[in-house]
């Protein structure tokens, strides 16, 4: 409905144009090419308005689509997966929907994205989180390459502390079984996914 109204728009534009040419004034028309750039010119940065204003009704309706799929929390919507991929994959699958692998910032959105795992995939799942040490070890990274500033490793087993997995687990996980706790994993695994898209 939305892109069939920016449609009218444009058209109105153009035949507006087209009668302004046909119509001269009673001034002294100027340079009959100047008039013609400027015209045109005008026409060009409407229509390139038009198209932004298009993209941008796209974006939205998309996001509104992610969200009505999945769950809103704060600015983001949250769409899980529960085709169990390798972490990589996961995230391009993410990356091509105009997402990311989630990355909770705070302990009430790892609550809320907790609650909805639990909901979507079961009591005892696990899903890949956007944060990783594949470039320097024991340094998390969120997809963007930030440093991660909330964490929510299990720490609960004087054995196995969270992170234990050294060198070969670069990836982590939040479990579900675990009441959102963090683990580190091999990137190989094969896990559910969340998608995270901001709200602009």
């Amino acid at each position: 409905m939305e892109l069939r109204g920016a449609c009218v728009v444009l058209g109105l534009l153009l035949l507006l144009n087209v009668s302004v040419q046909q119509n001269p004034t009673k001034r002294k028309p100027p340079k009959k090419e100047e008039t013609k750039n400027t015209a045109i010119e005008d026409l060009q940065k409407q229509i390139n308005d038009i198209v932004q204003e298009m993209n941008l009704l796209k974006e939205q309706q998309a996001l509104q689509t992610v969200c009505l799929k999945g769950i809103k929390v704060l600015n983001k919507c949250f769409l899980v997966n529960s085709v169990k991929k390798r972490y990589h994959t996961a995230s391009e699958d993410c990356n091509s929907m105009g997402g990311v692998l989630v990355a909770p910032m705070s302990s009430s959105e790892n609550s809320q994205l907790l609650d909805y795992i639990r909901q979507s995939l079961g009591q005892e799942e696990q899903v890949w989180l956007g944060i990783n040490d594949m470039i320097t070890e024991g340094d998390w990274i969120d997809q963007t390459g930030m440093k991660i500033t909330y964490k929510n490793w299990d720490t609960s087993n004087y054995r196995s502390r969270q992170p234990d997995g050294g060198m070969s687990q670069n990836c982590a996980v939040l479990s579900a079984g675990s009441n959102g706790k963090w683990f580190d994993e091999n990137c190989r695994e094969e896990k559910a996914s969340v998608c995270q898209f901001n709200i602009v």
